[in-house]
């Protein structure tokens, strides 16, 4: 007859931990962020936008409030505009830099839902964090009545 090892408590817990180490390397690398560089959803290379063809609607100048903003979408990329003043429209990728979730239009400012993150409606700079870097800006350009890609 063979003896078989006796697992100790010493190798149970040792066991136990390398699995929750495991476990938690795991989650973390699932929160991780899959923009980097701030260059999620603009209008670079390779982006949602990019293929939009120049002169796209994107919404009717009227639906910006002056001194508001506005959730829209160029295809299916979500974008957000704002008008700072009357007749002066600027978009950015709605794609937050942090994790990449779908930022809002608030009244003033673009807000993200997920963790907080706050951007400048005229600039896309980042207000308040988590965030580190602003949101992407896209080219757009106001003809007649509407707001279209440049």
């Amino acid at each position: 007859m063979t003896a078989s090892p006796s697992l100790t408590r010493r190798a149970l817990i040792s066991a136990g931990s390398a699995t929750v180490v495991g476990a938690g390397a795991l989650a973390l690398a699932a929160c991780s962020s899959p923009a980097t560089g701030g260059s999620a959803g603009g209008s670079g290379s390779g982006s949602p936008t990019s293929k939009i063809a120049a002169g796209t609607e994107v919404a009717k100048v009227a639906d910006i409030p002056v001194g508001g903003t506005k959730s829209a979408k160029i295809g299916d990329a979500p974008v957000l505009l704002s008008q700072p003043t009357a007749g002066t429209v600027m978009c950015f990728s709605a794609i937050c830099t942090h994790q990449g979730c779908t930022v809002g239009a608030a009244a003033k400012e673009f807000d993200c839902p997920c963790h907080g993150s706050k951007f400048n409606a005229e600039t896309g700079a980042v207000l308040n964090g988590p965030a580190q870097t602003g949101l992407t800006a896209i080219a757009v350009k106001v003809s007649g009545d509407s707001v279209v890609t440049a």
